[in-house]
């Protein structure tokens, strides 16, 4: 069976699905609050020119997804797979950024237990790359279950930190 990177998934916060061209000026919006990045490597990521860098990265990726609130349909961050190893029998989620309106766990919390359900109809491990200084993203993987499993060196050199969570241990909230 192939990975569907980028499945249509629903909880009772959240609707994720496949990120869409159109989707650039509402994600902008979100992206463009300098403090979602405060902690992370890329941190001028609010700035358009950056953005548009990554936001073009993550079309071309084809694992990018929209995530979207139930309440009002407004689209209020993104996230991705990526990086899928057979041989490892693992996926990568990450480049994962919420509105801080949604900050707080419950949004997070429903988008990656919905991520990571689907991964385990394919792999038996997810995978999460942290970097070093991002303490709110390392507290928000272990909050989910993540268990730091040593570092990885990324595509781009970095040195990250590697959680990992695998399907006999996950217990879905």
């Amino acid at each position: 069976m192939t990975f569907d990177l980028q499945p249509y998934l629903s909880g009772a916060l959240v609707d994720v699905r496949p990120l869409r061209e159109e989707d650039f000026d509402d994600l902008y919006a979100v992206a463009s609050d300098p403090l979602i990045w405060e902690q992370h490597p890329a941190r001028d990521r609010h700035r358009r020119d950056e953005f548009t860098r990554f936001f073009r990265e993550a079309i071309g990726s084809r694992g990018a997804l929209a995530v979207i609130d139930r309440e009002d349909s407004r689209l209020i961050g993104s996230s991705r797979y990526h990086g899928y190893d057979a041989e490892r029998d693992e996926i990568e989620i990450g480049w994962t950024f919420l509105a801080r309106s949604h900050w707080g766990g419950a949004y997070n919390s429903e988008l990656k237990r919905l991520m990571i359900l689907h991964a385990f109809r394919f792999v038996g491990a997810v995978v999460f790359l942290v970097g070093p200084e991002n303490v709110r993203s390392q507290r928000a993987v272990e909050r989910i279950g993540g268990v730091l499993s040593g570092t990885r060196t990324q595509e781009n050199g970095a040195e990250s930190l590697l959680y990992r969570i695998d399907s006999h241990t996950f217990a879905p909230s």
